[in-house]
């Protein structure tokens, strides 16, 4: 992998929240914004707001199943600008509302290790 494109990873896995864009991951890795989009896309295999979606939504449905934090507080933590638009990215990768999804993952029993 790209030194340059691991950097942006690293940066975008600590900063999941910051307001990213293409620009701004392209500069973080010193590329144009094309050069940057596609080597991102050949070393990760998905485009970057792609990638940085399903991150910042994996990491939101860790905070749904293991904090008491509102959705309205984990969309913030999340990147996402308002409840409504978490709400519908979250459904489409995980197929129900944070709210649901919490509420599933609470009520499952816990197994022994996990």
């Amino acid at each position: 992998m790209g030194v340059d494109i691991a950097r942006v990873l690293a940066l975008l896995r600590e900063q999941p929240a910051a307001p990213w864009g293409i620009d701004a991951m392209a500069q973080s890795a010193g590329m144009s914004r094309t050069s940057f989009n596609l080597r991102f896309r050949a070393v990760v295999g998905e485009p970057p707001m792609a990638y940085l979606t399903e991150l910042r939504l994996r990491r939101a449905a860790g905070y749904l199943a293991t904090t008491t934090k509102s959705v309205r507080e984990i969309a913030h933590l999340s990147g996402y600008g308002s409840e409504a638009s978490f709400s519908k990215a979250f459904s489409r990768l995980f197929g129900r509302p944070p709210a649901d999804y919490r509420r599933v993952r609470l009520a499952a029993p816990r197994q022994a290790g996990h």
